[in-house]
């Protein structure tokens, strides 16, 4: 009897998603789970407003986007590459544009059932917070499932 069914890890690049990477690897193949591997890109605030998804100029939104969904797809594409040399079943996607990246983790947990989620403590944002990042701590009050924070 496994542990875990489904195991996903949200990354985003940094230091801390490498290791919570790390950490779902290895807990999902000793659980013998199917790993999902997420990278959200949340909706720009426009530095001119302050203001989530204000109109802006289009070219700059876009540049911004695109610059960031390729460096997802290489943060996603690392994690499915080495899971699969684990000998891993792997689903690895990325959610773009979004307002909440806490909401779009948990409804992806909830979309795909999975047991576990797993993540870093902090993230790229730029501003620290004092005992959990911004998504760690909303997804461990909103989570449908169990969520395991990695330092």
């Amino acid at each position: 009897m496994s542990l875990f069914k489904g195991v996903l890890v949200a990354v985003d690049g940094s230091p801390n998603s490498v290791r919570a990477a790390d950490m779902a690897i290895d807990l999902a193949k000793k659980s013998g789970a199917h790993l999902y591997v997420l990278s959200v890109i949340p909706t720009p605030v426009y530095a001119a407003t302050g203001v989530q998804g204000a109109v802006g100029s289009g070219a700059v939104a876009e540049g911004i986007l695109d610059r960031s969904k390729k460096e997802a797809e290489g943060f996603v594409a690392e994690v499915v590459s080495r899971a699969e040399a684990e000998g891993l079943k792997v689903r690895g996607e990325i959610t773009e544009n979004v307002p909440s990246v806490v909401e779009a983790i948990s409804d992806y947990a909830q979309e795909w059932r999975v047991e576990v989620v797993v993540v870093g403590t902090r993230g790229l944002s730029g501003f620290k917070k004092l005992l959990l990042g911004s998504v760690s701590g909303g997804l461990v009050s909103h989570a449908p499932c169990s969520v395991l924070v990695v330092r």
